[in-house]
C-alpha cells in the first residue's frame, strides 16, 4: 500500500496508524500513491488480491456449511449437551433454574457474610429502636388509662416490623446493573437471583424479628401469656416478609431509584393512615375515594389481629369514672372510656374493640390467611417484575447539546428528531486550531525539584514505607515519564508531590525555585488524575469557565479568563462538543472526549508551575493515547513543565518523552534522567551495567520492565534499585539539583501576578460560582425536582382527602392532630431524596475540586444548603394549598393561614438542612438515610401524639423538648384549631342514670363546673348525655398544645434550622476536613486511665511492669 511502519512499532498501532493522518507516514516515493480518504481505502481493499481470496474462501464455507445442514444440528446437539437436565433446547441458559436459584442462594449468603457490618448495624439498629420504642410504654397499666397507650404500642410494632424493608429499595438498586450484565451473558434468569435473595433474607430477618419482638414486646408491658406472644411474633414476622415483598415489588417495577422512593413514600403513607389505627376502621367508611385501601393494605390485618389478641377475653379496671363522685352505686355512673356500660367498674376488652375498632378475635386466624396469600402474590409478583423489567435498553453512544446550541453541522439531524445520534457523526477532533494552538499556553521559568522523598504509612504491627529516598526535577519546557511496575507508587509519588494525600509521614525536600512550597501550591499546579470526573449537568464550556474562574487569579478580568477558555477549547480540537452536557457514558461525552475536558480543566486554570498526569492514557485506544501524548509533547514544547504517569506506553509513544523516573516494588528509583534519541541514553544505562543488549524490535518500555524482573519472565539477576544507587547517574542527579538550588534561590522570584494565598479568589467570589452552578445542574435534572415536587403534592393531596373536612367531634379533632402528625411523615422519604445528590456533589468536590484548591469547602457546604431552599419552599407552598384547604377550609382568618403556610415552609427548609446535617460526615447516602429515618423515628415518637408527655417515662420527658417535630405539630393544630367548639358525637357521649329524684342537670352540675365538658340534656330525669370535652383547647392541652405558645414554637423551629446549618458545618470540618478519628477520644480515655493506674502503682512502691521496667520511666 506505501506507508511505513515505524521501526518497534507494534502490528495493532501501525494498523491503526494508517487512518490517522497525524501518525502515518508514507515511504519515499509512495506520496502520490498511497491510500488517504475511507472511499480510497475501500476502494484500493476490493481491488486487491486479499479481498478476492476472501470471497472465494466466504463463499467455499457457505458451500461446505450450508444453513440448516449436518454442521448446524451438530452444533445444535452440542448445545444442548452442555445444558443441564430440565434446560428447554433453545434455552440460552447452561444450567437449570433450581440450580441457578441454588447458586443465587449461596451467592446471596456470601454477600451477607461479606457485608457483616451492614447486617450488624441493621439488627443493632433493630435492637436500639426496640429498647427506645418499648421503654415509652414501659409499665402502661393494665387499666382503661393503658387503651391509648396499648393501641399505639401495638401499631408501633407494626410500622416497624414492616416498614425497616424498605431499605431494600437502595440494595437492589445497587444490585441492578450486575444483575442485568449477567443476565445479557446467560448466566442466570434475574427471577432467580431475586428469588436467592429472598431466601438468603428470611434468616437475617427472623433474627432481626426475634431480638426486636422479644424486647419490646416485653418491655412495653404487653400481655404475659405464651401463646399471645407467638401469635404476636408470628404476625409481625410475616407482615415483615409481606412489606419485604411489596418494596421488593416496587425496586423491580421502576426504572430509577428517585422514582422508586417518590413512590415508595406515597405507599408508605396510605399504609400508616390505613392501618386502623390513625383513623379507625369506622371512620374510614366514611372516606368514600380511599377506604377500599384498607382491603389491599397487608398492615390493616396484621393491626387488626394484634389489637385482638391483646384484648380478648381480658376485663380492665375503669382508670376514671364519669362522674367522678365517691360512693357510686347502681348504673348512675360510667367508665369514660368507648364499650363501658353503666354501672360496670370494669372494661371488657373485646367490648373496647369492637366500638372503638370494629375487630373482633374471631378474624385473627381469617387475617392470617389474608397476610400469607398477600405474602405469595407479592413474591410472585417481585420475580416476574425480576424478570421483564430487568433489560436496559442499549444505544450507541450520543451527545447531549444545550437547546440551541447544537452546532451548525448537527442541526439538520436535531430536525429529524434524533439530535443526541448526530454527534455520532461528529467524533472530536485533536487538530489544534490555527487561531489558538498551544501558543496560548503561557511560557514557565519555575523549577520544581524533589530529594530524598519517603512516604511511610501506619499499618497493623507498624509502618510501611511506599517511597523510599525519590529525587528528581521537572524542567519547564520538558515531558517527563513516572514509569514502575504496577504497585511500585507511581501515583502515590505523584499524589505526595502534588501535596495531596492526608495519612501518613511525608519526608524530604520538595521545593521550587530552592525555595519551600507555599500555600498556593496546589492552586498553581495542575492535577489531571485517571479517573475522569465532571458534574453531569454542566457543559464542556462550562466546566472550563468555571474553573478559570475560581483557579485563576483575581487581577485577571473574568473576560480575559473566557478568552482563555476559548484558546483551550482551540488547542484540544473541542470545538465540536464545547457545547454538550458532560452528561454520563453513554448519554454525553465518550471516553476520549471525558479525558480531553479531564486536561482542559487543568489548563483552564492556567497553572503558573507545572501539570500532573496520572496514565491520561487509560481506557483509550491507541489513536486517541497518539492524539493525548501529542499534545502533551505540545504542552512542553511551549514551555509547560509535564510529569506524567504511564504504564507500558508503545515505543512511539514512549518516545514523546524527554526524561524518565523509574520506580521498583517498594517505591524505589531505578532510573531518572534522559531518555534520549530512540530512547538510546537509557538502553545504554542498562546494557552498561550488565543488562542484555535490547533488540531493534523491542520497545524499550517493555524491555526494561522485564530486565527488572518484572516481565513476563519476572527474573532478574540483580537490585536495579542498588545499581541506581550506586551509579554516576544518581550522584549527577543530586548534584544537578544542588546546581538548580543555588542557582535559583539567589534569583530575583518571578511573580505570576497571583497572591500566595490558598484560593485565588475570596469566598463571597467562590460562593456565587458555586451555587450559580449548583442551581444550574437542578435546573437541568428536572426528574429530581420533580420527584420532590411530585412527592409533596401526592403526600399531602392524599393526607388532605383522607382527613377532609372533618367534623367537630372528638374524632374529628383528633384526626386533625394525626393529619398534621402524618404530614410529617414524609420526612424521611424527603431525607433519602437529597443525600443522593448532596453525595455526587460531595465526590467530585472532595476528589478534584479541593485538592486543587478551586474553592472552599466552606462555599461547597453553604451552597449546598443555599440551592436546596427555594426548591423546599416551592414544594412547601404547594403541599400546604393541597393539604390545608381539604382539611381546614378557607373561612379562617388571613393571620392563620399564613402562619400554617410559615409552618409548613419551615418544615421542607429544616428537611433539607437535616439532610444535610445527616450526610456531611457519612460516607455514603444508605448509610445516612439509615441513620435519618433512626433519628426520624425518635422525633416522631416523642412529638406528644402517639404517647402525651403525660403518660411518658419520666426519664424520657427530654426526648419530648428536645424533638424538633414536636413544636411544629404543635403550632400547625393549635393554629388551626384554636377557639373551634365540640360537639361530641353518639358514640363518643357518656351516657347513664341520675340517682332516682335527680334531673342530669343537678347531678351533674358539681361535677361538670369541676372538670369541664358539656352535659346535653340537664333536664332529662335519665339517659344523661355527658361530652368529656367543650373545645379544641381542651383536647390540644391534653397533648401541651397551646395557642398562647404558637410564634415561640415558630422561634424554635428556626432554631433547629441554624443548629442544623451549624452542625453541617461542624461535621464535615471535625471528620472530613481534620479527618477526626471518634474513637480517639475513647484511646485517650483509656490511655489516660492507663498511665493514672502505673503512677498509682509507682506511688505505693510496686514496680511497673514490661517496657517502664526497663527502661526506669513510665511512657
Amino acid at each position: 500500500m506505501g506507508w511505513e511502519c515505524p521501526p518497534r512499532q507494534t502490528t495493532g498501532d501501525f494498523l491503526t496508524s494508517v487512518t490517522n493522518p497525524q501518525e502515518r507516514t508514507p515511504r519515499a516515493g509512495m506520496e502520490n500513491k498511497v491510500p488517504r480518504t475511507p472511499d480510497e481505502f475501500e476502494a484500493y481493499w476490493k481491488k486487491s488480491p486479499q479481498c478476492g481470496s476472501l470471497q472465494k474462501e466466504i463463499a467455499q464455507y457457505r458451500e461446505d456449511y450450508p444453513l440448516g445442514g449436518t454442521a448446524g444440528r451438530d452444533f445444535d446437539e452440542t448445545k444442548r449437551m452442555r445444558q443441564a437436565k430440565h434446560v428447554r433446547p433453545k434455552s440460552p441458559y447452561v444450567i437449570s433454574v433450581p440450580m441457578q436459584v441454588r447458586l443465587c442462594v449461596k451467592r446471596a449468603y456470601q454477600r451477607i457474610w461479606n457485608d457483616k457490618p451492614s447486617t450488624l448495624t441493621t439488627v443493632i439498629g433493630r435492637i436500639f429502636m426496640s429498647l427506645v420504642i418499648g421503654s415509652i410504654y414501659f409499665g402502661t397499666p393494665n387499666a382503661s388509662a393503658g387503651f391509648q397507650s396499648k393501641g399505639a404500642a401495638l401499631f408501633f410494632s407494626v410500622l416497624m416490623n414492616a416498614l425497616i424493608s424498605i431499605t431494600e429499595i437502595n440494595s437492589l438498586y445497587d444490585q441492578r446493573p450486575v444483575i442485568e450484565k449477567q443476565a445479557s451473558y446467560a448466566f442466570v434468569h434475574p427471577f432467580a437471583e431475586a428469588l436467592g435473595g429472598i431466601v438468603a433474607d428470611i434468616p437475617v430477618k427472623f433474627v432481626s424479628a426475634v431480638v426486636f419482638n422479644i424486647i419490646f414486646y416485653f418491655l412495653a408491658s404487653l400481655r404475659y401469656e405464651p401463646s399471645q406472644f407467638f401469635i404476636f411474633f408470628l404476625f409481625t414476622f410475616l407482615s415483615t416478609l409481606t412489606m419485604s415483598g411489596v418494596f421488593r415489588t416496587l425496586a423491580a417495577s421502576t426504572k430509577t431509584l428517585a422514582q422508586a422512593m417518590s413512590m415508595a413514600g406515597v405507599i408508605v403513607l396510605a399504609i400508616v393512615i390505613y392501618t386502623g389505627f390513625v383513623i379507625t376502621a369506622p371512620e374510614m367508611s366514611k372516606i368514600p375515594w380511599f377506604s377500599w385501601i384498607r382491603w389491599i393494605n397487608p398492615i390493616f390485618y396484621t393491626f387488626e389481629a394484634l389489637v385482638a389478641n391483646e384484648f380478648h377475653g381480658r376485663e380492665f379496671e375503669c382508670s376514671q369514672f364519669i362522674p367522678g363522685y365517691p360512693n357510686l352505686t347502681g348504673n348512675s355512673f360510667i367508665c369514660a372510656v368507648r364499650g363501658a356500660v353503666a354501672g360496670e367498674r370494669t372494661v371488657s376488652g373485646d367490648a373496647y374493640i369492637q366500638t372503638q375498632y370494629k375487630y373482633s378475635y374471631a378474624h385473627i386466624w381469617r387475617n392470617l390467611g389474608i397476610l400469607i396469600g398477600f405474602w405469595i402474590f407479592f413474591m410472585a409478583l417481585y420475580l416476574i417484575a425480576s424478570e421483564l423489567n430487568s433489560a436496559t435498553s442499549s444505544t450507541a453512544e450520543f451527545l447531549v447539546f444545550r437547546r440551541g446550541h447544537v452546532p451548525a453541522h448537527l442541526r439538520h439531524l436535531e430536525k429529524g428528531g434524533k439530535a443526541g445520534s448526530a454527534a455520532e457523526v461528529a467524533p472530536a477532533t485533536n487538530n489544534s486550531s490555527e487561531k489558538g494552538g498551544t501558543s496560548a499556553i503561557p511560557s514557565q521559568h519555575d523549577i520544581f525539584t524533589w530529594r530524598n522523598v519517603c512516604y511511610d504509612i501506619p499499618v497493623k504491627g507498624g509502618q510501611r514505607r511506599l517511597l523510599d529516598n525519590v529525587s528528581g526535577w521537572v524542567k519547564p519546557g520538558s515531558l517527563t515519564a513516572l514509569m514502575g511496575v504496577s504497585g511500585a507508587g507511581k501515583t502515590t509519588l505523584l499524589d505526595v508531590l502534588a501535596k495531596r494525600v492526608s495519612i501518613g509521614v511525608v519526608t524530604g525536600d520538595m521545593l521550587v525555585n530552592g525555595k519551600p512550597l507555599d500555600t498556593s501550591f496546589q492552586r498553581k499546579t495542575g492535577y489531571v488524575q485517571q479517573q475522569d470526573l465532571h458534574l453531569p449537568t454542566t457543559t464542556v464550556r462550562e466546566a472550563l469557565r468555571f474553573s478559570a474562574t475560581l483557579r485563576q487569579p483575581k487581577s485577571v478580568s473574568m473576560k480575559e479568563k473566557y478568552e482563555y477558555v476559548e484558546d483551550v477549547i482551540d488547542m484540544l480540537g473541542m470545538q465540536d462538543f464545547a457545547d454538550a452536557i458532560v452528561g454520563i457514558p453513554g448519554e454525553g461525552l465518550n471516553v476520549e472526549q471525558r479525558k480531553l475536558l479531564t486536561i482542559g480543566v487543568e489548563l483552564a486554570a492556567k497553572p503558573a508551575l507545572l501539570i500532573f498526569l496520572d496514565e491520561p492514557t487509560s481506557g483509550l485506544d491507541s489513536q486517541s493515547s497518539w492524539a493525548i501524548c501529542a499534545f502533551l509533547r505540545k504542552l512542553a514544547e511551549h514551555g509547560q513543565a509535564v510529569l506524567s504517569t504511564i504504564h507500558q506506553p508503545s515505543a512511539l509513544l514512549f518516545q514523546q518523552f524527554d526524561r524518565l523516573l523509574f520506580l521498583a516494588k517498594g517505591g524505589k528509583t531505578v532510573y531518572f534522567g534522559e531518555l534520549g534519541d530512540q530512547s538510546r541514553t537509557l538502553l545504554d544505562y542498562f546494557e552498561s551495567n550488565g543488562a542484555r543488549v535490547c533488540g531493534s524490535s523491542e520497545n524499550p518500555a517493555e524491555y526494561m520492565l522485564e530486565i527488572i524482573g518484572a516481565g513476563a519472565s519476572g527474573k532478574s539477576s540483580k537490585d536495579w534499585s542498588v545499581v541506581w544507587k550506586e551509579s554516576q547517574q544518581a550522584k549527577g542527579v543530586q548534584a544537578e539539583i544542588d546546581r538548580i538550588h543555588n542557582e535559583r534561590a539567589s534569583a530575583t522570584p518571578s511573580e505570576d501576578g497571583s497572591p500566595h494565598g490558598e484560593y485565588a479568589m475570596p469566598f463571597f467570589s467562590q460562593l456565587w460560582c458555586v451555587t450559580h452552578r449548583s442551581f444550574q445542574g437542578f435546573w437541568r435534572e428536572p426528574s429530581y425536582v420533580w420527584a420532590k415536587i411530585l412527592l409533596a403534592t401526592l403526600s399531602s393531596l392524599f393526607i388532605g382527602f383522607t382527613f377532609f373536612k372533618p367534623d367537630s367531634s372528638l374524632q374529628g379533632f383528633q384526626d386533625v392532630l394525626f393529619s398534621a402528625f402524618m404530614l410529617t411523615s414524609i420526612f424521611s422519604t424527603l431525607v433519602q431524596q437529597i443525600m443522593p445528590k448532596f453525595v455526587v456533589q460531595r465526590s467530585l468536590y472532595e476528589v478534584r475540586e479541593r485538592p486543587s484548591k478551586a474553592y472552599s469547602w466552606a462555599a461547597f457546604l453553604i451552597s449546598n444548603v443555599i440551592v436546596e431552599i427555594p426548591y423546599q419552599v416551592f414544594a412547601a407552598i404547594i403541599a400546604w394549598a393541597c393539604y390545608y384547604y381539604p382539611v381546614y377550609g378557607a373561612a379562617q382568618s388571613s393571620q392563620r393561614q399564613g402562619l400554617m403556610l410559615l409552618f409548613v415552609v419551615q418544615f421542607y427548609i429544616f428537611t433539607s438542612t437535616f439532610a444535610a446535617l445527616v450526610i456531611a460526615a457519612l460516607p455514603d447516602a444508605e448509610t445516612g438515610g439509615t441513620i435519618a429515618t433512626l433519628m426520624f423515628i425518635m422525633t416522631l415518637t416523642f412529638n406528644g401524639v402517639l404517647q402525651p408527655p403525660s403518660a411518658l417515662p419520666g426519664f424520657w420527658i427530654f426526648m419530648y423538648r428536645v424533638s424538633p417535630l414536636t413544636y411544629l405539630i404543635s403550632g400547625i393544630t393549635a393554629t388551626g384549631l384554636h377557639a373551634r367548639q365540640i360537639v361530641c358525637s353518639d358514640a363518643e357521649l357518656s351516657v347513664f342514670n341520675p340517682p332516682s329524684g335527680l334531673t342530669c342537670g343537678a347531678y351533674l352540675n358539681p361535677y361538670v363546673t369541676a372538670s369541664g365538658g358539656q352535659l346535653y340534656n340537664p333536664t332529662a330525669t335519665s339517659n344523661c348525655q355527658y361530652c368529656q370535652l367543650s373545645n379544641a383547647d381542651q383536647y390540644l392541652a391534653l397533648s401541651n398544645i397551646y395557642y398562647s405558645e404558637r410564634w415561640r414554637n415558630f422561634g424554635i423551629g428556626w432554631a433547629y434550622i441554624g443548629f442544623n446549618i451549624f452542625g453541617t458545618v461542624l461535621m464535615y470540618y471535625m471528620f472530613r476536613v481534620k479527618h477526626y478519628n471518634p474513637t480517639s477520644f475513647v484511646r485517650g480515655i483509656r490511655n489516660g486511665a492507663s498511665l493514672f493506674c502505673r503512677v498509682l502503682k509507682r506511688r505505693s512502691g510496686t514496680t511497673p511492669q514490661g517496657k517502664e521496667a526497663d527502661n526506669g520511666r513510665l511512657v
